[in-house]
């Protein structure tokens, strides 16, 4: 099995490989390990150590520089794998050990026989080193794969030109308005994406889903014995986020004892963990977002006015999806094909009229509405083509004021077609609230038709707006 394909991990435990040719040695700290609820595997050469890796999983290495005839640290480079902490032993090391050890990726050096104590402080810091940039290097490649900012109306296409000049500060901190569901992380991402930090994390929190009592330690970070269940020192997301990134969603939600310490970090670029007695300095950009009124919050005293203008340094909003129903169509066709992609079949079409009901909706739930019904209607009602018929009741305003709302001359009588296509097209007209583009769409006729047949409306009665 080559190295990478791990096999399927049957026990919890931690697994702490053991290469030394004392095998003396390679017992105690093999005894230690398992009180200290760890997996000890042995190993006396580097021979035994890289087969240990290929049958088994494997989550940290203590590594002695002199096994035998061999080098270490030619065992060292065979090892290496960012994702696997190793820890030298030696007992008569050099500086310039220490400097090729660290150089090929060692994570610490300790003097032999260790310190069994201070051993496992080592081991257990490694080991949430090695957690910790797993989720790192997975939210990396979430930011990477996640659904690009669509559209093609006036509304965001000027969000777009306004996020690319913003992106072009790697520091400036954001504030991102929108409604619950519009894409306000969206914007989050295509500002790291497209800016200097590009290569760094992206880490993202949503302030409302970590209960009050743990925001502090994911934000910060903990030291050991900081409180009740600190049994291990952690890294907090400014931490993680360092060189790159860090999104807060729905900051509006956050309590303001926390509020007062995140305005220090914007600050002073500096924080301590919870529990801790030195200053650690980052390089973060903040991005925060939120659906309240804030200047409303701010005013009622539920939101640090000093935090508020420091987050606002460049504000955009989001627009709501109702508010650009021209990118409808590119947002649902897109959905459609990511959908039927996961569902292993091509994409499926979508009918017409089926269309012009989703333009016509109003979508309280935004994008993340429409994705949702898309992924819904393709898995339960639709095969090879969305109709009418498959959208729900909501969707198409089933009752019967609705139904009869067109409905132009009583049974029995007949008008002109000229008299009921103006009929139509003065009811649109209302539906939009004057915008032409958004009538068109309904009416399923090019703007440019609907202008010219509109010539004699008055202009207060018609917008422009595209």
């Amino acid at each position: 099995m080559a190295r990478g394909e791990a096999p399927a991990r049957v026990q919890t435990a931690p697994t702490l490989l053991i290469v030394d040719d004392e095998r003396s040695l390679r017992f105690s700290i093999g005894e230690w390990a398992r009180d200290a609820g760890l997996r000890p595997l042995e190993a006396s050469g580097g021979r035994e150590a890289l087969e240990a890796l290929r049958q088994h999983s494997v989550d940290a290495v203590v590594l002695d520089l002199k096994l035998g005839d061999e080098d270490g640290l030619q065992v060292l480079k065979g090892l290496r794998d960012p994702a696997l902490p190793v820890i030298m032993l030696t007992g008569h090391g050099t500086i310039a050990h220490v400097v090729g050890a660290t150089k090929l990726g060692a994570y610490d050096f300790m003097l032999k026989p260790p310190d069994l104590e201070h051993l496992g402080v080592v081991v257990h810091r490694a080991l949430e080193h090695a957690r910790l940039r797993r989720e790192v290097e997975q939210l990396r490649r979430g930011s990477q794969v996640d659904q690009p900012l669509l559209g093609e109306s006036a509304a965001i296409v000027q969000v777009l030109q306004r996020l690319d000049k913003v992106a072009k500060s790697g520091a400036t901190t954001v504030l991102i308005h929108g409604e619950t569901g519009s894409g306000k992380e969206l914007m989050a991402r295509y500002l790291h994406g497209h800016g200097a930090r590009a290569a760094g994390p992206f880490i993202d929190l949503n302030c409302s889903a970590i209960p009050e009592q743990l925001l502090e330690s994911q934000l910060f970070g903990h030291e050991r014995g900081a409180f009740t269940d600190a049994k291990h020192f952690r890294k907090g997301l400014f931490e993680l986020a360092n060189g790159g990134t860090l999104f807060l969603d729905e900051i509006g939600e956050m309590v303001p004892q926390l509020q007062s310490k995140l305005l220090r970090v914007l600050e002073a670029r500096a924080f301590r963990r919870v529990g801790g007695q030195v200053d650690i300095q980052v390089d973060v950009r903040v991005i925060a977002a939120t659906h309240r009124d804030l200047p409303r919050e701010v005013a009622e005293g539920r939101f640090r006015e000093d935090l508020y203008f420091r987050l606002n340094v460049v504000p955009i909003h989001m627009p709501p999806l109702r508010e650009r129903p021209e990118d409808i169509p590119m947002l649902a066709q897109h959905f459609i094909g990511r959908v039927s992609s996961e569902l292993g079949r091509p994409p499926a079409r979508l009918h017409p009229e089926a269309l012009r009901a989703l333009v016509a909706y109003s979508w309280p739930g935004n994008v993340r509405e429409l994705k949702n019904l898309i992924e819904r209607v393709l898995l339960l009602e639709a095969d090879d083509e969305i109709r009418r018929e498959h959208l729900p009741g909501e969707i198409l305003g089933r009752d019967a004021t609705r139904a009869h709302a067109l409905q132009p001359f009583p049974a029995g009588v007949v008008r002109p077609l000229a008299e009921i296509e103006q009929m139509a097209i003065e009811h649109a007209l209302r539906v939009c609230g004057g915008n032409k583009t958004r009538a068109a769409q309904l009416l399923g006729i090019s703007r440019q038709t609907l202008r010219t047949k509109v010539n004699d409306a008055s202009p207060e009665d018609v917008s422009e707006e595209s």
